[in-house]
């Protein structure tokens, strides 16, 4: 996690009113230099100001197709130069990935991390990979291990995958990314040759993809825990007979928010409707990033883009509880009651992404005081907290994406929104799609980057 300095007491004294209305001023006088994009886990308050709403990758797909101008290098001088991402830095950092050189990718709080991104280590993946390595070696294995990462990691994290014939995934295509893997990549597979799959770092994605596939839990994945291997345990506390007959090697990393979903929150639904006929009953809808056991007792489960659109086409009088972030539910929950569906969180608990509360009104007009002071000239004036990616990072983290993309369904951007996949083991997958604010026309000037042609052809929701 990185630090920010405190903001300064005037901002804090103000109301969510005065400050959403010096955040409109600012707005308007930055005009058409400035995107905003909003994850969904953002408050009400946040979303209000963004252009562009949606899970992060297609967020910043999005802003691809509004930047390239105004500044950028090799833009037509017609875009956005300044890209504000409410969101966590991993997000950020993709959109940095994805938007042509000279355009910033702000965070308005630099303390927001994810802690799921956070749990897979550079340095410690590529001592896994040498370990993993050295244990199928000194038994025999004849085959490859191909590294999938899901999109909440960090550049490093894409980069080392990139680097090793491996590809991004997002939570509604970890399947058909799994798939490519075990056919070998962009290799081919030879005769007689296994692949292995290290799926960081997310171990209950991947352990529910592994699933869907078909790959016994119990004997095809095994956990790979680097705080193990700190500790002394060989392997990250596998066993090296574990490592050859498992398929899928999960990193062990997991979700905060949907860890704090249990069986149990299910089974209490359940029971308390069993005398109630099955089309009354509630139906229990989860984010893949949950307990393989709760994704079990759901009646579906997807990607959050995949969760909305089920929610926004649910039938009048059907009842639902969903295991995601809490922010995103009671959102959903206010739009489904105007048509008549009834929507709760399947946890009372407080199921929300502290790392993502952390961006707030304050920190977004700070962010456009200081542009404001910039565009004007004022001496001393810089951009504030720009996230920056490191060119080798970017150039093999792209090549992951690049990867991922190729595999995607190809969708056409209409305008500011445009459709996005989704999945359910119900259904295996679905379509839904990006919402979007503000007078900006369609896509714009894109830069030279090999990836903005994938991401102009390819829609890809997550999260």
């Amino acid at each position: 996690m990185l630090w920010q300095p405190a903001l300064d007491d005037d901002y804090l004294r103000l109301t969510p009113a005065e400050l959403g209305a010096r955040i409109s001023a600012r707005r308007r006088e930055l005009g058409a230099k400035l995107v905003i994009l909003g994850h969904h886990y953002q408050t009400d308050e946040v979303i209000q100001h963004a252009d562009f709403t949606g899970d992060s990758l297609k967020l910043s797909q999005l802003a691809a197709g509004q930047v390239g101008g105004g500044g950028a290098a090799g833009g037509d001088g017609d875009g956005a130069k300044y890209v504000i991402f409410c969101g966590v830095h991993f997000m950020a950092e993709t959109a940095d990935m994805l938007t042509p050189e000279g355009v910033r990718v702000i965070l308005p709080d630099m303390s927001a991390g994810c802690s799921m991104a956070d749990m897979a280590d550079y340095e410690e993946a590529v001592e896994a990979w040498g370990l993993i390595d050295a244990a199928l070696k000194g038994q025999g294995f004849k085959g490859r291990v191909i590294p999938v990462t899901y999109i909440n990691s960090t550049a490093a994290i894409k980069a080392f995958v990139g680097q090793r014939g491996g590809a991004v995934c997002t939570s509604s295509n970890a399947q058909f990314v799994m798939e490519w893997a075990l056919r070998g990549g962009d290799e081919p597979l030879k005769a007689g040759e296994r692949v292995k799959v290290l799926f960081l770092p997310d171990q209950h994605l991947g352990r529910n993809t592994s699933a869907k596939l078909g790959i016994e839990v119990a004997t095809g994945t095994v956990v790979y825990d680097p705080r193990k291997t700190a500790r002394g345990e060989p392997l990250g506390g596998a066993t090296p007979e574990q490592l050859m007959s498992a398929t899928t090697i999960l990193w062990a990393g997991h979700c905060s928010v949907h860890k704090l979903f249990k069986p149990e929150h299910v089974l209490a639904i359940r029971a308390a409707e069993a005398e109630l006929p099955r089309a009354e009953r509630t139906k229990v809808l989860v984010h893949p990033e949950c307990l393989r056991e709760v994704v079990e007792l759901a009646d579906l489960d997807g990607s959050t883009e995949f969760i909305i659109k089920t929610l926004r086409s649910a039938a009048p009088g059907s009842r639902w509880a969903v295991g995601t972030e809490v922010h995103l539910v009671m959102r959903e929950a206010a739009e489904a009651a105007k048509r008549g569906v009834s929507v709760r969180i399947l946890s009372e608990c407080q199921c929300l992404c502290t790392t993502m509360y952390r961006i707030d009104q304050p920190h977004v007009l700070w962010v456009l005081d200081e542009l404001a002071k910039v565009e004007l000239g004022v001496k001393g004036a810089r951009v504030p907290n720009v996230v920056s990616v490191h060119p080798e990072a970017r150039r093999w983290g792209l090549v992951a994406l690049e990867r991922m993309l190729r595999l995607s369904v190809p969708i056409e951007l209409l305008g500011k929104g445009g459709g996005a996949t989704g999945g359910a083991k119900a259904a295996g997958g679905g379509a839904g799609n990006s919402g979007a604010r503000g007078s900006r026309g369609g896509q714009r000037a894109r830069g030279e980057r090999p990836v903005e042609s994938a991401t102009a052809a390819a829609g890809v929701a997550e999260d």
